[in-house]
């Protein structure tokens, strides 16, 4: 090799070495500048792209019995969400995704596209985790998965009306889960995670503020008097064929309610194709003409006004009474009753002539003080609260039809409250529906020997000879009344179109409970409250006196026996 070439070739040499010491340079010296210089730069850019804040869900509050029986819990569920803008990169998959989601493709990609400008899109919600995952393993770009809680009611129809429902997103929409809507809901926390290129959690970095649970609400209800309560108003509705029907029991000392249901009904777990009628709690938001069932306080009213004597006699022959234009009629002629009799007969004209011999303001006055046109503290939504006309605008008729339940309107749940007065001594309770350590103390509305003077005439009502005789029950005293009310429409009240309305009290000497039985429009041969409603309420309280293990207050005498009276012999 000649020197030139020598030269040339260590030349070239020294070319190379330098680029490469340029090179090498080069690269130390953009590696400084990537961890030295703009490492918090790059670091915040990864973090954009890989750290997220996340939403971490909180379970709602459950909901139980006064036992604690769980009537409405939450589940976790997963839900699929993707990025519409990721999703579409990969639209060769779309189809694949779509099956995985029971979806047409067509249908996936319109939803996805009118959704491109936007970083957030639900696929599918409340899967079960398995199902969640088999989709999650497709690895389909932009598409993720969420938490998420779903209700449940385990008791189904039976309790759908008193606690409603919620919503998709677990918001309270009906009944309970409505009114109690703050206190049930729970407060989501955040948490800062880092995501891989599937959007997938590989790890928590950091807790920014943890989830608070909804708490805990214990009602007033009792699983196994609604059980019992709801079987018996299903029957009697496909017994008699009637539209609609609802029942309540109550506590008469505390106004809890013990059970209440309505019928038609829904099932809260599967919502779909179910009409907004069948979601109705009839014994809160409907409201009824009471009939007859409102007598007793026409008694009360007038005798406490001193209108009327305890002996009082009516004559109410001869089955007919003409007053103001108008015909009041019984059912048969009764001749000459006492009050007694008129409640227990329930007869129109013995308590039109009580009310004639009433002011209309005192007969205002005293059926005012049941609640009439106001609401009850149930602080149920959709409450109503009926209706009582002043009694400047009533008029003679008005005067006379109130007295047997016409022209006025409440709801099964005032009528229930109203009779739990009348079994708690006069007090008329605060009503409630979440189960209370203390006991309010109510309003007085009648003077307490009065109270229980009309207990002992309404326990004539279900005694032989009485209205309400199918509403007994053996080894009780029961005190009650019955109603038939003529349904009104659009020409007036209807001749073929009732409510058959029972309400009474068990056991009488110290009530108990207190029940109310709407059945509206029985379409079968019986329409009247003793024959359709009454012997709801009786099937309804021999349970719930042997659950709530009530000792009997009637001891009905064997034939054998032998009475032995102080100072007797045999």
């Amino acid at each position: 090799m000649s020197k030139r070439e020598q030269q040339e070739g260590r030349w070239r040499r020294g070319v190379v070495m330098t680029a490469l010491a340029l090179l090498l340079f080069a690269l130390v010296g953009r590696a400084v500048e990537l961890q030295v210089v703009d490492r918090d730069f790059l670091q915040s850019q990864g973090q954009a792209r890989h750290l997220r804040v996340v939403e971490v869900p909180a379970h709602r509050g459950m909901v139980t019995d006064r036992h604690g029986e769980p009537m409405a819990v939450s589940t976790p569920v997963n839900s699929i969400w993707a990025h519409p803008g990721e999703l579409l990169e990969a639209g060769e998959r779309i189809e694949e995704l779509a099956g995985a989601l029971g979806l047409s493709s067509l249908q996936l990609r319109s939803r996805v596209e009118a959704r491109q400008d936007r970083e957030f899109v639900y696929l599918r919600r409340h899967l079960a985790p398995e199902e969640a995952e088999a989709i999650l393993g497709l690895e389909i770009p932009g598409v993720y998965s969420q938490r998420e809680y779903r209700r449940f009611y385990p008791a189904g129809e039976v309790a759908a009306h008193v606690l409603g429902f919620t919503n998709i997103d677990d918001r309270g929409q009906e009944g309970i889960e409505l009114a109690f809507e703050g206190w049930l809901k729970g407060e989501p926390g955040a948490k800062r995670v880092l995501r891989d290129r599937l959007g997938r959690v590989i790890e928590d970095v950091e807790n920014i503020r943890s989830p608070r649970p909804g708490k805990t609400l214990e009602t007033s209800i009792d699983l196994r008097l609604q059980y019992v309560a709801y079987r018996e108003l299903k029957a009697a509705m496909r017994e008699h064929k009637a539209e609609s029907g609802s029942i309540i029991l109550m506590e008469p000392g505390s106004g809890e309610v013990l059970a209440m249901a309505s019928q038609p009904g829904f099932n809260p777990n599967s919502r779909r194709g179910v009409t907004p009628s069948r979601m109705r709690n009839r014994a809160v938001v409907d409201l009824i003409e009471p009939g007859s069932t409102i007598k007793p306080f026409v008694v009360s009213a007038a005798f406490e006004a001193g209108q009327i004597t305890a002996d009082a006699r009516f004559d109410t022959s001869p089955g007919r009474f003409r007053v103001a234009g108008h015909t009041v009629s019984d059912i048969r002629n009764y001749g000459e009753l006492d009050i007694t009799g008129v409640l227990q007969k329930s007869s129109n004209i013995g308590a039109t002539k009580i009310a004639l011999e009433s002011d209309p303001e005192t007969l205002w006055r005293g059926l005012g003080r049941l609640g009439i046109g106001q609401l009850t503290t149930s602080a149920f939504p959709g409450e109503a609260p009926g209706r009582l006309r002043h009694w400047s605008e009533w008029r003679q008729i008005g005067q006379v039809t109130a007295s047997y339940g016409y022209g006025l309107s409440m709801s099964p749940l005032q009528l229930a409250a109203a009779y739990a007065a009348l079994a708690n001594g006069g007090v008329l309770p605060e009503v409630s529906l979440i189960r209370r350590d203390v006991t309010p103390p109510g309003e007085p509305i009648m003077q307490p020997e009065t109270a229980a003077w009309l207990m002992e005439m309404l326990e004539t009502v279900t005694l032989p000879g009485g209205t309400g005789t199918r509403a007994a029950v053996e080894g009780y005293r029961v005190a009650g009344k019955t109603g038939t009310v003529k349904k009104s429409g659009v020409g007036g009240y209807s001749d073929d179109h009732y409510q058959s309305v029972f309400v009474g009290a068990i056991p009488a000497s110290r009530p108990r409970l207190v029940a109310v039985v709407v059945i509206d429009n029985p379409r079968g041969e019986d329409f009247y409250g003793g024959a359709v409603a009454a012997p709801v309420f009786g099937r309804v309280m021999a349970d719930a006196m042997r659950l709530l293990d009530v000792p009997r207050d009637r001891v009905e005498p064997t034939r054998n026996s032998v009475v032995v009276r102080a100072g007797g012999t045999p």
